[in-house]
C-alpha cells in the first residue's frame, strides 16, 4: 500500500466521501418519505464512515488500526441494511436510485475496507507503537545492558586485569592519554 500524507488522499475516504455527500443531497430533497430518526440515524452512519478512516490516519498501531476499520465497516453496513430496509416502500418509488447508488457506495467502502484489512494482516510487523514481543524485549533490554555495564566498568578495583583498558577508562571518563 503506498504511503499517504493525509487521509483525504485514502481511495477508501474519497469513496466514503461520495457516500455521505450522496446521503446529504438524498436528505436535502425536498419531501422526501423518510422519518426524521431514519433521517438522523442515516446522516450520522454514513458521516462515521469518512469520520473513522480521517481517526484511524491519526493513530499508528496495527490493532487501532484493525480496530477502526471494524468500526468503519459496522457503518457502512448499517448505511446498507437501512437501504436494505426501506428500497420496497412504494412511496419511496422516487428515489429508488438514490437509494441504490447510496447503497452500492456503502459496499463500495466495505469492500475496499475489507482489502485493507487484508492486506495488514500479511505485515510482517506490528505496527510503529506495538512492535512484536521479541523486539520490544530487545528494545529495552539493550539501553539497560549497556547501562548495567558502563556501571560495572566504573566501579573495577585497580587491582582487575581489565581497569587500565581504554573501556575502563572511558566508561570512567577519563580523558586519553
Amino acid at each position: 500500500m503506498a504511503k499517504y500524507q493525509h487521509f483525504e488522499e485514502l481511495p477508501v475516504w474519497q469513496e466514503a466521501k461520495r457516500l455521505y455527500n450522496t446521503v446529504l443531497d438524498l436528505l436535502e430533497e425536498p419531501n422526501v418519505p423518510l422519518s426524521p430518526g431514519f433521517r438522523n440515524q442515516l446522516d450520522r452512519a454514513a458521516l462515521s464512515v469518512s469520520n473513522n478512516i480521517s481517526e484511524r490516519f491519526e493513530r499508528s498501531t496495527t490493532n487501532e488500526l484493525q480496530s477502526f476499520i471494524a468500526i468503519v465497516r459496522g457503518s457502512s453496513g448499517e448505511v446498507r441494511s437501512m437501504m436494505a430496509v426501506v428500497q420496497d416502500r412504494p412511496r419511496l418509488k422516487p428515489i429508488v436510485r438514490q437509494l441504490r447508488q447510496i447503497r452500492t457506495l456503502a459496499e463500495s467502502c466495505a469492500r475496499q475496507l475489507t482489502g485493507w484489512s487484508g492486506s495488514i494482516e500479511k505485515l510482517p510487523f506490528e505496527g510503529r507503537r506495538h512492535l512484536p514481543e521479541q523486539d520490544r524485549v530487545q528494545r529495552t533490554a539493550a539501553p539497560k545492558n549497556r547501562d548495567f555495564r558502563q556501571n560495572f566498568l566504573r566501579n573495577l578495583k585497580p587491582e582487575h586485569p581489565l581497569y587500565q583498558s581504554r573501556e575502563v577508562s572511558a566508561a570512567r571518563k577519563e580523558p586519553e592519554e
